[in-house]
């Protein structure tokens, strides 16, 4: 209805303002209600990301696409705190908000300039508009034009369509399971490093947040990995078929990061218990992080080649359980591994990863196309 990028732009506007809050607040109350608010001002690149580069880029090219993209929402957790461990230290917490809040700045006036509509009913829209301005006919109509709609029923049917996606599509349900695991898991882990690094192993606060860098540097090679190979087996795999391509073609690379998860935790998990040299939990750390990045990027890019027609929404429904999973996995990871302590707790969450990481890709292999066809929603 309104199109891409004023929602982005004043989404965007909406966390530059409530995250200067966060910086001026003065009670615990007020930092907690402009931190919900600035996290609903910063949803919505999340939430519109895939259906920007479903508008974009056609499926041999969406891989690599959606893999740069991918990486950013992962890569910020694991650098982010790199810097604000060294910025708490050597000022106040405040200026944590206040330098995300410039930056963010920057972000928002380069966005005035270059960033530009991309989806296909606004841009249709301003054509049919224009035509009739300079011939007058009054009944041009896009194929998206619903005469007796309002924009109570519009907003209606946009604010509803991921939640009916989440509730009736098999193929959003198990993918967004599996990206919600993967996302709190990470959280997870990154909430370990303060007590691991500074109590454990004695490190002050801004050293201790240079270990956040083993996450980043396994994002990193799991894009490099991710990004060139997905789109590459995927046409590999439409040539064998015809030359008729399948969503089921982002499938096979799943393997590999749903097998380096659980490598991951188990390495971070137990030599971290046995206190070894700061570089082995950072590998194993590093392999969690590949893993993930691995298996995030593939099921952004199945959900967007699935739900082309309405991939924001697809991906929107993802983003809700991800985000849950986000804000809930740290609430409990103290008490666990005070039972368990990293060895055990890491492997608890390790064997849960395989679970649910090794079956999902066979199933969407097996079962994938079936659901889509029987899908309303899906494409093919």
């Amino acid at each position: 209805m309104f199109g891409r990028v004023i929602i982005l732009q004043t989404s965007n506007l909406l966390y530059l303002f409530f995250n200067l809050g966060c910086g001026l607040a003065q009670t615990k109350g007020q930092l907690i209600a402009f931190r919900f608010l600035a996290g609903l001002g910063g949803s919505a690149p999340l939430a519109l990301g895939g259906g920007v580069l479903s508008d974009l880029f056609t499926a041999e090219e969406r891989g690599k696409a959606i893999s740069i993209y991918s990486l950013a929402p992962l890569i910020g957790p694991a650098v982010g705190p790199i810097a604000g461990g060294f910025i708490a230290e050597n000022t106040t917490w405040r200026w944590v908000f206040y330098a995300t809040t410039i930056a963010d700045a920057l972000i928002q006036i380069t966005g005035l300039f270059f960033l530009q509509e991309t989806f296909a009913p606004v841009l249709l829209g301003r054509k049919k508009n224009k035509l009739i301005k300079e011939t007058g006919n009054e009944s041009l109509h896009t194929e998206w034009d619903v005469p007796d709609r309002t924009i109570a029923k519009t907003l209606q049917i946009s604010l509803t369509r991921p939640f009916k996606l989440l509730g009736t599509q098999v193929i959003v349900q198990v993918l967004a399971l599996y990206m919600a695991y993967l996302y709190g898991m990470m959280y997870l882990v990154l909430s370990t490093f303060p007590g691991l690094w500074e109590k454990t192993y004695g490190e002050s606060v801004g050293i201790g947040g240079l270990n956040y860098i083993s996450l980043g540097v396994g994002f990193f090679l799991g894009t490099q990995i991710c990004a060139p190979c997905q789109d590459r087996i995927y046409r590999a795999l439409k040539a064998r078929n015809n030359g008729v391509g399948k969503p089921e073609f982002r499938v096979p690379l799943m393997l590999p990061g749903a097998l380096l998860v659980p490598v991951g935790l188990f390495w971070y998990g137990w030599s971290a218990q046995a206190k070894t040299h700061w570089i082995v939990p950072n590998i194993g750390a590093a392999l969690f992080a590949a893993g993930t990045i691995i298996g995030f990027q593939c099921i952004q890019t199945y959900i967007v080649d699935s739900y082309t027609k309405f991939a924001a929404s697809a991906v929107g429904a993802a983003t809700v359980l991800r985000s849950l999973a986000g804000f809930g996995f740290p609430l409990f990871a103290p008490y666990m591994y005070a039972a368990l302590d990293y060895g055990w707790g890491n492997s608890l969450l390790g064997f849960i990863a395989i679970g649910l990481g090794w079956p999902a890709p066979i199933l969407l292999w097996l079962y994938g196309e079936k659901l889509r066809k029987q899908s309303t929603f899906a494409a093919g």
